[in-house]
C-alpha cells in the first residue's frame, strides 16, 4: 500500500517539481496539494496523509504555524519542511530529527527524507513534532464546527470567554467553541489580548472603551454590541492599559 503524501507550497512550479519526483518513486502517492498552510491543515484533516512536504514561507499561514495545528491532531502525519533558505531554523529541525529539504529539491535527498519518515510510527511522529518547540505565535485559532475544521484569523476575534471546559471564541463571523485552556491562550497571546475577568480575554485593538453602569464596569467594542464584564480584581490593570491605548 502506497504512503499518502500532501504537497504544500505557494509556488505551483515547486509543487509540480515535487509531484514529478514523487511520481517516479514506488510506494508513494500524492493525494492532494495546497498553496498555503490554512489549506494544508484542512486537507490533512480530510485525507489523513502519512507524510506532508511543507514549505515554510507562505502567505495566509506559514508552514510553522500549519505544523503547530497539524501536530495537535489525533493522528498527525510526518512533516518534511521545504525551504529555499538555509537559515538557523534548519539546525533545530535537524537536531530534533524532523527532516527538511532545500530547494530545488534533489531526488536523492527526497528519497532519503521519505524513507526516514516512512520508518516512523505515529507515536514517534507526534513526539518529534512536539520536540521541535513550535513556539511561533499562531495567527489563527483552529475549531471544529459540525464535524468540519474551521480556521479563524486572530485579527477577526473580539474575545475569548470560558465556561466549564469550553471557551467561546467571538469573531466577526459569529461564535465557535474550542477546548483550549484560557490560561494557555492568555500566555500565548499576551501582547494582543488582555484578561478582564477570570473567565474572559478581550482583544485590545477591538475595544472601544469601558463604561460603569448598574451592572458594574463593562468593556464594549467597536464593531459588535456585545459587552463584557470587568471584574473588580482586574479593573485597575484594565484601566491602566486602556489609558495607554
Amino acid at each position: 500500500m502506497n504512503m499518502k503524501i500532501i504537497i504544500v507550497d505557494d509556488e505551483k512550479p515547486a509543487r509540480d517539481r515535487l509531484n514529478r519526483l514523487i511520481g517516479g518513486l514506488d510506494e508513494y502517492q500524492v493525494v492532494a496539494e495546497a498553496s498555503n498552510g490554512s489549506e494544508a491543515v484542512k486537507l490533512t484533516e480530510q485525507f489523513e496523509p502519512d507524510i506532508i512536504l511543507l514549505d515554510i514561507r507562505m502567505p495566509v499561514m506559514d508552514g510553522l504555524e500549519a505544523a503547530s495545528h497539524i501536530f495537535k491532531m489525533k493522528h498527525p502525519p510526518a512533516i518534511i519542511f521545504t525551504t529555499a533558505f538555509a537559515d538557523h531554523a534548519l539546525e533545530a529541525f535537524e537536531t530534533h530529527a524532523v527532516d527538511y529539504l532545500l530547494k530545488p529539491v534533489k531526488i536523492d535527498r527526497l528519497q532519503d527524507a521519505l524513507s526516514s519518515c516512512s520508518r516512523l510510527n505515529r507515536a514517534q511522529i507526534k513526539d518529534r513534532l512536539q520536540d521541535i518547540g513550535l513556539n511561533e505565535v499562531r495567527r489563527h485559532i483552529c475549531a471544529r464546527v459540525r464535524g468540519n475544521l474551521v480556521l479563524i484569523a486572530l485579527e477577526d476575534i473580539f474575545y475569548f470567554h470560558a465556561e466549564q471546559k469550553y471557551v467561546t471564541v467571538r469573531h466577526t463571523g459569529g461564535e465557535v467553541l474550542i477546548e483550549e485552556p484560557l490560561k494557555a491562550l492568555e500566555v500565548e497571546f499576551d501582547e494582543i489580548f488582555v484578561r478582564i475577568h477570570r473567565n474572559a480575554l478581550v482583544r485590545l485593538d477591538k475595544v472601544a472603551g469601558m463604561k460603569n453602569n448598574a451592572d458594574g464596569h463593562q468593556i464594549f467594542f467597536n464593531e459588535i454590541e456585545d459587552k463584557m464584564e470587568v471584574s473588580r480584581r482586574h479593573l485597575p490593570g484594565v484601566r491602566k492599559i486602556l489609558k495607554g491605548l
